[in-house]
């Protein structure tokens, strides 16, 4: 039987989630919800379900949910995620976040909290890590093919002239980064960070962010919101003892380069995925398999946790460039019990 699903916030990014919920059989659309009454409207003609305008009415409605993507925005694209989030997970109803899980730490944690405290699965669209590509790296990783992990080299760029406040590049942008990293090469233990501002911006919309890792390797993230779109959206490069990986632009190409020899070895379009937009379809797809196989609220992949990890990474590069320090990452705020 299909996951009954709803969408709250049924803007760009909740109409590419209800997209993807209609193609896929194992879902049906009962419901979608937005403020905006007329958006609201137009969704449910175009996608099916209940149109309803706010969370509340939606729950009391008793319409069976089974998953709801809460794809709302907000300031730094993440301020709305927070009441609508708290109030399904109250409900019992697993969540599927858009990124970042908060603009808010504290709004993140219990989020995460709340998740947990109820057995909920939880997950956020870090949907960078759900590619073919992304996922073949990871696997030569595990299987000790890299060796002895020893750098991360990630870059992020995109053009976006928004100018809103001054952390909007770090906070609205960069959980796909850290996701990523974190993915690839474990926990970031300490952060020291380096910004300017771009030619006429009022926010820091460049940064370089150095990396310790509790595991002892290192790395570093260049973010933009300045550069132009046909340099590539991101590219990471993963280097062991061994050898070492390059990933194009999520899941475009993936080569590998043994440390000892000349030989290479390069794919291109891993599982047929051709361009990012395709990320989304992946990533919510995955949530959806795991929940019809039944998984429990501590295997998410792609979790609250892991979200809620990568944005306490980006607190940590914040403070510590307006500190001119090098800062702990475990102590950016109090970290709750579970997230180590």
């Amino acid at each position: 039987m299909a996951l009954k699903v709803g969408i709250v916030g049924v803007g760009n990014i909740g109409s590419i989630h209800a997209s993807v919920y209609k193609e896929n059989p194992d879902t049906e659309i009962v419901a979608v919800c937005d403020i905006i009454k007329e958006k609201a409207d137009e969704a449910a003609v175009k996608f099916g379900g209940t149109a309803f305008y706010s969370v509340k009415d939606m729950l009391a409605s008793n319409v069976q949910l089974d998953l709801v993507s809460v794809c709302t925005k907000g300031e730094e694209n993440g301020s709305e995620h927070f009441a609508p989030t708290m109030e399904l997970l109250n409900a019992g109803i697993p969540v599927l976040g858009e990124k970042p899980i908060s603009n808010n730490i504290e709004e993140g944690k219990q989020m995460v909290d709340l998740a947990r405290k109820n057995k909920l699965p939880y997950a956020v669209n870090l949907n960078h890590r759900f590619t073919p590509a992304a996922e073949r790296a990871k696997s030569w990783l595990e299987s000790g093919r890299l060796g002895k992990i020893h750098m991360i080299n990630m870059r992020m760029w995109i053009n976006n002239p928004v100018e809103s406040s001054p952390w909007f590049h770090l906070r609205a942008l960069h959980p796909h980064s850290f996701d990523v990293i974190r993915y690839f090469c474990g926990d970031v233990k300490r952060v020291a960070a380096f910004m300017m501002k771009g030619e006429g911006r009022a926010i820091w919309s460049n940064a370089q962010i150095i990396l310790e890792f509790e595991n002892g390797a290192i790395g570093n993230l260049v973010g933009s919101y300045d550069a132009g779109a046909s340099y590539g959206l991101e590219l990471c490069e993963v280097v062991g003892s061994k050898g070492r990986f390059v990933l194009e632009d999520a899941c475009e190409h993936l080569t590998f380069y043994p440390r000892a020899g000349i030989e290479t070895e390069k794919y291109s379009h891993l599982g047929g995925m051709r361009a990012f937009p395709e990320t989304f379809k992946s990533r919510i797809n995955s949530f959806v398999d795991q929940l019809i196989t039944g998984v429990t609220y501590d295997r998410v992949d792609g979790s609250g946790e892991d979200a809620l990890k990568a944005q306490l990474i980006i607190e940590a590069a914040i403070k510590s460039w307006e500190t001119g320090t090098i800062v702990d990452v475990k102590e950016v705020g109090l970290i709750p019990g579970g997230v180590k």
